[in-house]
Formats: structure tokens, C-alpha cells, sequence
């Protein structure tokens, strides 16, 4: 395997366990957390160099911004900056073989998920689609999927792990921590964090290579549900094209298309 498009986040890595103080770009210890995802980001890429990978594109997926420029691996290539649409944002995949996923948290409701949510930790109580809970793992696999690129590989906590397992049978996933709350998890050290990823994503390209993982891929058509926790936030989903309310806080939308549907 010669590429792999890498996205990335930041309340799955070892060390980060508050939204407060290190996940929201207003935290005490943005700067920090923003150096511990970057550090686990090289491992993969060490582990992805070892595995005879070339091209290696990473995506910083965290809203606010999440991995500390001036330390990224100097092999690898980095997409950032926001406002960016999802076609900007995935137009890349069309050059990758393969995609994998770096600091990921389980979806919204987990309760002893650290850090659990869907999109918004903010805004977004749940997501459906076509009936079954689904989280931030779900609908990057399933949109990769539908341009034809399997998802591999998968690091972060334990319940994100068990998440990602449970939709792509064969998939690699490494466990950096153990949520034990929304705002506590028992961390890997650093170090050992890091060791791990780079050994478990280099196993992930051999694993694939002998025994390949198929895109992630659900019949249609499609309906996705977004509850909100707020009435104001619901009524300008609403206003979006397409919306249909369902109550004071939930929208769906339907389509036969994956791609229109998935990330609205």
C-alpha cells in the first residue's frame, strides 16, 4: 500500500480528558493537548513509514484546530483550517488507498465514554441513521465507504475501539485510555501510548494487505435523525434545505445518496 489519508482528533488521545481545559481552544491546556495528539499523529505515521507506506495525508479533524504545526512529521502532509466545506475537506480521498483514524472518542450517550459526543459535545444529543445510533466513527467509515476507501485502522479510547469493532469486522484498532466517566479515563503513559500506535497501524497496512478490509457500505435509501439538545439550535437545522421537524428539537433528512445525507 503505497497512501493513506489519516483523519484525526483530539479527545481520544492519551492524557486529553477534559472538554474545559483541553479540548475548547479557550482551555487552560489547549497548547498541551493540541502537542499530545500531534505526538500520537507522528507514532501512526512512524508506524504507517515502517509499513512501507509513501504518501501519508492528515487531516485535522478538530473543530477549533487540533495538532501544533511546527512538530508534524516532516514526511507526512497536513490538512487544516476552517471554514471548510465536506467536499474541500474529503476531496483529497480520491488519491488514497485507504483511510484511518487518529485521538478518537465513542459517540454521544456512552456513559463511561470520556469525552462522548457526536459533532457538537455543545449542541448534538444524538444521530440516527436509517434507525441506528450512530457516532463521529460511523460517519467518516461510511462516507470513505461510499468513495470506495476502507477505513483500517482506528486509535483512542476503549469504547471508541469497541465502536469502530463493531461496524468494521477485521478492523485494527490500539487503546491509549479507559474512560471511567465524561470527564475521567485512566490513560496509557504517553510514551507507551505511542509505542503502541505505531506498532498497531503497521499491523493494520500488513493485515489489509493479506486479508483486505471492504469499505464500510449501508443499503438505502436514507434517513438521518439529529437530536438537539436546545429548541433554537434545532430550529435553524430546520431552515436547512430538505429539513424535516420531527419535534421542537429533532430534524431528519432523507435521501438515496450517502454522500448528500451523512455529514448535514
Amino acid at each position: 500500500m503505497r497512501s493513506v489519508y489519516m483523519m484525526t482528533d483530539l479527545e481520544g488521545v492519551a492524557g486529553v480528558v477534559s472538554f474545559e481545559d483541553q479540548a475548547f481552544a479557550t482551555g487552560r491546556y489547549y497548547d498541551q493537548a493540541k502537542r499530545l495528539v500531534t505526538a500520537e499523529v507522528n507514532a501512526a505515521v512512524d508506524g504507517l513509514l515502517d509499513a512501507g507506506v509513501e504518501d501519508v495525508l492528515i487531516c485535522d479533524g478538530h473543530g477549533a484546530g487540533g495538532l501544533w504545526f511546527e512538530d508534524i512529521h516532516p514526511k507526512a502532509k497536513l490538512l487544516h483550517g476552517r471554514p471548510i466545506t465536506i467536499p474541500q475537506l474529503f476531496a483529497p480521498l480520491a488519491d488514497y488507498e485507504a483511510v484511518v483514524m487518529i485521538g478518537q472518542h465513542a459517540m454521544a450517550g456512552v456513559p463511561t465514554s470520556n469525552q462522548n459526543h457526536t459533532q457538537s459535545s455543545q449542541t448534538i444529543d444524538y444521530m440516527k441513521l436509517n434507525g441506528q445510533l450512530i457516532g463521529e466513527i460511523a460517519q467518516f467509515a461510511l462516507y470513505c465507504g461510499a468513495r470506495g476507501k476502507p477505513l483500517i485502522y482506528l486509535s483512542g479510547e476503549i469504547d471508541a475501539c469497541k465502536e469502530a469493532e463493531a461496524l468494521i469486522p477485521g478492523i485494527t484498532t490500539t487503546s491509549v485510555k479507559q474512560g471511567l466517566s465524561r470527564g475521567a479515563a485512566i490513560s496509557l503513559s504517553a510514551s507507551a501510548a505511542r509505542s503502541l500506535i505505531r506498532d498497531g497501524i503497521r499491523q493494520a497496512i500488513e493485515h489489509h494487505q493479506a486479508q483486505p478490509i471492504a469499505p464500510l457500505t449501508w443499503p438505502g435509501p436514507y434517513c438521518l435523525e439529529k437530536r438537539f439538545f436546545h429548541t433554537h439550535v434545532a430550529d435553524q437545522a430546520a431552515l436547512q434545505p430538505g429539513a424535516i421537524r420531527v419535534d421542537s428539537q429533532t430534524v431528519r433528512y432523507e435521501a438515496d445518496d450517502i454522500l448528500s445525507l451523512i455529514y448535514r
